[in-house]
């Protein structure tokens, strides 16, 4: 797992690793037992102060969603998918087509931010003109 902090999105960077973490069980590219980098390697790899992910592992664990195992390191918890969410995303109909877009759209030259913004704003689109069709982030028409 590999944490990326937007500094200008506006949302502290230790929930950014808890949003990130969850968002990897949910989407199964975390399963129970896997181990978390240290807090050490994620303030090298990130520029953050290794207590900010201190504190996002200890609200993880407070959620379920990780074991901390003191002296060895943070797990996620056998649990976990039920905590964060139930659909892994190779079980989704529309995962390959949908990283089939988003390499297409790396390819022509669109940076990563951008291509997060382009689906952010077609979620809005969406809930903006079908309001039942993204509801509770799960999206009904699949």
């Amino acid at each position: 797992m590999r944490y990326y902090i937007e500094r200008r999105r506006g949302v502290t960077a230790h929930q950014q690793i808890v949003e990130q973490t969850k968002r990897a069980v949910r989407m199964g590219v975390l399963k129970p037992g896997d181990r978390l980098p240290t807090a050490r390697e994620v303030a090298e790899t990130c520029a953050v102060n290794p207590n900010t992910t201190l504190k996002a592992y200890r609200e993880l664990d407070r959620d379920g969603v990780v074991e901390l195992r003191q002296g060895v390191g943070t797990f996620i918890a056998g649990a976990a998918q039920a905590v964060a969410g139930t659909v892994a995303a190779s079980e989704s109909p529309l995962y390959a087509g949908l990283k089939q877009w988003v390499g297409r759209a790396l390819d022509v030259g669109l940076a990563e931010e951008d291509v997060r913004d382009l689906v952010e704003l077609i979620l809005q689109e969406c809930r903006e003109s079908e309001p039942r069709a993204v509801e509770g982030g799960r999206d009904h028409h699949a």
